[in-house]
């Protein structure tokens, strides 16, 4: 059998770097894209061990030439788009650049995945954001759009033009539409990241107070690495379809917060403060998903819930 290779458009990222060790491990030949892969540092890849088994090369999403030239460079048969901004909180100060890097650069690789010679299959990575605030039901493969973030509203134009590609040019490409996902590979501009890296600093002796946006907002919070595998599942198929990826399981910020301080065996309330500066001006209140049909279809099911992530992550730092 042929060895199946692979792009990871965002190769450095989080979700890119256990994806690429997954795809390592299944045998693949696996190349990674990056806006400047020569002054990257691909610090991921490097604390997962596997940099020099990536190859790793510079790519601009919204540069359609580049785009191109990545595509028959690495040849691949399979590409997982997982480029572009992906901070909900910076996407309300950088919203042209976030709708580039996502909206735009998902054209770019359908166009590319369009004019290449062989049959290529593409992920592309949606977001439960795109779902807006639902009221407390759970979001399925059904439920309409209602984006509140220009990040949201960039994710949902992506996960519309890939529908619209799939049928109009009969591309195999599909959306998985993940809920919240984290992993000691987290920049600390998240707040998960945030909050392990303060509560072991206050732990150590630190007098700094963790200051937090709303807390009653309430998330479905996995394990990044079961996710990927997830990605994987979803271009083994037989016909491309889009997917919600989630645990089925919500809990409130505040119990993110109390149980990471418990790993310090610490009380929260002591050390968090509530800042109205924090607060966005749109954000949805409950997210909450119904996996089902990943279970289904692909045979995939979340193993780890937020409480088991907050412990994985604590400890990992």
């Amino acid at each position: 059998m042929e060895k199946r290779s692979a792009l990871i458009c965002g190769v450095s990222g989080q979700d890119g770097s256990y994806l690429a060790r997954f795809l390592l491990d299944k045998g693949y030949e696996v190349f990674g894209s990056s806006r400047d892969a020569q002054g990257s540092s691909f610090s991921n890849l490097k604390k997962l061990g596997i940099v020099d088994r990536v190859h790793c090369l510079s790519m601009a999403p919204e540069d359609f030439r580049s785009v191109l030239v990545a595509l028959r460079k690495s040849n691949p048969d399979e590409i997982y788009y997982l480029a572009g901004q992906s901070s909900v909180g910076l996407s309300f100060d950088q919203p042209a650049e976030t709708m580039q890097s996502i909206t735009l650069g998902t054209l770019n690789i359908l166009e590319g995945c369009r004019m290449m010679d062989k049959k290529i299959r593409l992920y592309q990575a949606g977001s439960s954001e795109c779902f807006g605030d639902t009221h407390g039901e759970p979001a399925n493969e059904l439920t309409p759009f209602h984006p509140m973030s220009p990040y949201a509203v960039a994710k949902s134009s992506a996960y519309w033009l890939v529908n619209n590609y799939r049928d109009a040019y009969n591309l195999f490409a599909c959306t998985g539409i993940l809920f919240n996902h984290e992993s000691p590979l987290r920049p600390e501009r998240f707040v998960t990241q945030k909050i392990i890296h303060s509560v072991h600093r206050i732990a150590a002796g630190s007098s700094e107070k963790l200051k937090l946006g709303r807390l009653d907002i309430c998330r479905d919070w996995g394990w990044a690495p079961e996710y990927v595998q997830a990605m994987w599942l979803m271009l083994q198929q037989d016909q491309p379809k889009d997917f919600v990826i989630a645990t089925g399981h919500t809990i409130t910020l505040e119990e993110f917060v109390n149980a990471a301080f418990a790993q310090a065996g610490l009380d929260w309330k002591k050390y968090t403060i509530q800042d109205d500066a924090l607060f966005r001006p749109t954000d949805l209140k409950i997210g909450r998903a119904d996996p089902s049909k990943a279970l289904q279809e692909l045979g995939w099911k979340a193993e780890t819930k937020a409480e088991e992530v907050v412990k994985k992550m604590y400890q990992a730092n």
